[in-house]
């Protein structure tokens, strides 16, 4: 998780550079017709647009790496403890069960009949877990992070002050981390064009709209690996001795 932590802080600060370029940007459209170095091309406002809406896909790729980092540090927490399936807690138990079987995979019968065996025989022989994996959702929000943590079992403690600056309306009557992925999601399915997605709106509130979401998922990023350092993917039975939380 720590090497995750730099990371998260590494994208971070390549937002902020981003966000730098379009402040330089903005002072220059303040000033004039802002120009690419002294005599070059002058930057239209069409373009000036498709800069801005650029930041709601690079807020996006920080939330969804974010996520999947985490959950896939839980399931690299199970392999390297050298967890069997009776270790586990109920919730990461079910997961691995999912995982094993491929209960929501589409399969002929002998694939079926394959994965049944390999679970049956994991069971048998008490075998430690070698391979894990979560299945996650690929629309990732404040709510799908808290549908999966929950699913997950493991505590998801949010300060309320970040947890309200997250959940208020930041336009169209949804949250800051909705708003992104439903930008995202227009501009990944073409019903919104880039021009069209940073328009009508300045640098001061894409850093508000990134100040919100950095919060938030260094918040996340934090309980994860409480959660882990807890070892709350084990039945408390099985945690060492002084991991509870």
């Amino acid at each position: 998780m720590d090497d995750f932590s730099q990371t998260f802080e590494d994208r971070l600060q390549e937002i902020e550079a981003y966000l730098d370029l379009l402040e330089s940007l903005e002072r220059q459209v303040q000033e004039g017709t802002p120009r690419i170095g002294e005599s070059g091309s002058t930057i239209t406002v069409q373009q000036q647009r498709i800069l801005y809406s650029s930041v709601y896909l690079q807020l996006y790729n920080l939330v969804e790496s974010t996520v999947t980092c985490c959950v896939e540090a839980v399931c690299a927490a199970v392999v390297d403890n050298n967890c069997s399936p009776r270790d586990l807690s109920d919730n990461i138990r079910r997961e691995w069960v999912r995982f094993t079987a491929r209960t929501h995979t589409e399969l002929n019968y002998e694939n079926r009949l394959d994965s049944a065996f390999g679970l049956c025989e994991h069971l048998v022989q008490i075998l430690p877990i070698s391979t894990f994996n979560i299945k996650k959702s690929g629309n990732w929000d404040d709510m799908e992070i808290e549908n999966i943590s929950g699913r997950l079992g493991l505590s998801l403690r949010i300060n309320p002050d970040t947890k309200k600056g997250i959940k208020r309306p930041f336009r169209n009557d949804q949250g800051a981390l909705k708003f992104i992925k439903s930008l995202r999601n227009d501009l990944a399915h073409g019903s919104l064009s880039f021009a069209e997605c940073g328009e009508g709106i300045t640098v001061g509130e894409l850093r508000d709209l990134a100040r919100r979401t950095t919060l938030y998922l260094r918040e996340v990023v934090d309980c994860f690996k409480s959660s882990i350092d807890a070892h709350e993917f084990l039945l408390p039975e099985r945690r060492p001795e002084g991991a509870e939380v």
